[in-house]
C-alpha cells in the first residue's frame, strides 16, 4: 500500500535513509569528530555558552580576528534525533577563513523533545546570540543562520526572524509530511498538524532576508526534490534567494563545501554577507 506518492512504507523509508545511501557515512562522521576536537582544543575560550534551560541548549562560539564581524549560527543535522554540536565544530573552519565568527548550537533531540520544542529552542538560540553579539565581538545586524539536513530545516524556520540577515540551508527538509509517514517518525511522533506548522514549504514568511538553498547533485532523489520544491516556492513568493546544486556531492560531502575555506558554499555565504 502506498503511503506517500507512489511509495510504500519500505520505499519511503529508503528514500530518506541518508546513512544507508552513503556507504562511508560513518567515516565522514568519525573524521568530522576528529577535526571538531582539534578545533575545540585550539579555540576553547567560549565553549558551552548557555542559551536555554535544557542540558543541550548550549552553543560554542569561535571568534575570528577583529570585532564587529559577521556571525554565522550553525545547526547540526541528524534528523532531529541524533548527533551533537561537539561533532560539528569543524564546519566553522570555512566561515572563519572568510571573516565570520561562528556559533554552533546544540538542541534537545527527539524523543525527549517534540518538533515544536526543537524549533523553539532554535529560535531561542538565535535570539540569545543576537542579544549577546556585541559582547562577543560580533555585529548585531550581521547575523546569518545555516544548518545541514535537520539543521537546514531549522535554518528555514528561522528566516522569518527580523534579526536574521541571511541564511544557508544545506540539504534541508522543508516538507515534514513524508517524514511523518516514514521510519523517522518512530522517535519524532509528529502528527499531521505539527508536521504542517513546522514545514517551511507551507509557512513561507511575508518578508525575509536572502536564503541560499543548497544540496548535492548525488543526494537521494527525495532530498533533492525537497530543496528544489522549496526553492521554487520561495522564489515564487518573490522572496530573495538562490538555489545551488553542488556537483559531485552526496549528502555528507556537500557539507564539506561549507567547512572548507575554498568550498563553493563557504564562498557563497561570504558573497551574501558582502552584499
Amino acid at each position: 500500500m502506498n503511503v506517500y506518492g507512489s511509495m510504500d512504507r519500505q520505499a519511503l523509508d529508503a528514500a530518506y535513509n541518508n546513512s544507508g545511501a552513503v556507504a562511508d557515512s560513518d567515516q565522514y562522521l568519525d573524521d568530522w569528530r576528529r577535526r571538531s576536537e582539534a578545533l575545540r582544543s585550539r579555540m576553547p575560550e567560549r565553549l558551552d555558552l548557555i542559551y536555554g534551560d535544557a542540558p543541550r541548549t548550549k552553543l560554542d562560539f569561535f571568534a575570528t580576528n577583529g570585532t564587529g564581524a559577521a556571525t554565522l549560527l550553525f545547526f547540526h543535522g541528524g534528523y532531529w534525533q541524533r548527533n551533537a554540536k561537539e561533532g560539528f565544530s569543524f564546519v566553522a573552519e570555512g566561515p572563519l577563513a572568510h571573516g565570520f565568527h561562528v556559533a554552533v548550537a546544540g538542541y534537545t533531540l527527539a524523543p525527549e523533545a517534540t518538533m515544536d520544542s526543537i524549533v523553539r529552542e532554535a529560535r531561542t538560540a538565535m535570539r540569545w546570540l543576537h542579544q549577546n553579539l556585541a559582547t562577543l565581538g560580533g555585529h548585531p545586524t550581521r547575523l546569518y543562520v545555516s544548518g545541514w539536513s535537520a539543521g537546514g530545516h531549522l535554518t528555514a524556520m528561522l528566516m522569518d526572524e527580523a534579526a536574521v540577515a541571511g541564511g544557508l540551508a544545506v540539504s534541508g527538509l522543508f516538507d515534514l509530511e513524508p517524514i511523518r509517514l516514514c521510519y523517522l517518525n518512530d522517535k519524532l511522533s509528529l502528527d499531521a498538524e505539527e508536521a504542517r506548522r513546522n514545514s517551511p514549504l507551507l509557512n513561507l514568511p511575508a518578508r525575509t532576508a536572502k536564503l541560499i538553498v543548497a544540496y548535492g547533485a548525488d543526494e537521494l532523489p527525495e532530498l533533492k526534490r525537497q530543496s528544489r520544491e522549496f526553492a521554487a516556492a520561495w522564489s515564487g513568493r518573490g522572496l530573495p534567494g538562490e538555489i545551488i546544486e553542488v556537483a559531485g556531492c552526496h549528502h555528507y560531502a556537500v557539507l564539506e563545501q561549507l567547512a572548507q575555506p575554498d568550498g563553493l558554499l563557504a564562498k557563497a555565504l561570504a558573497a551574501v554577507a558582502a552584499d
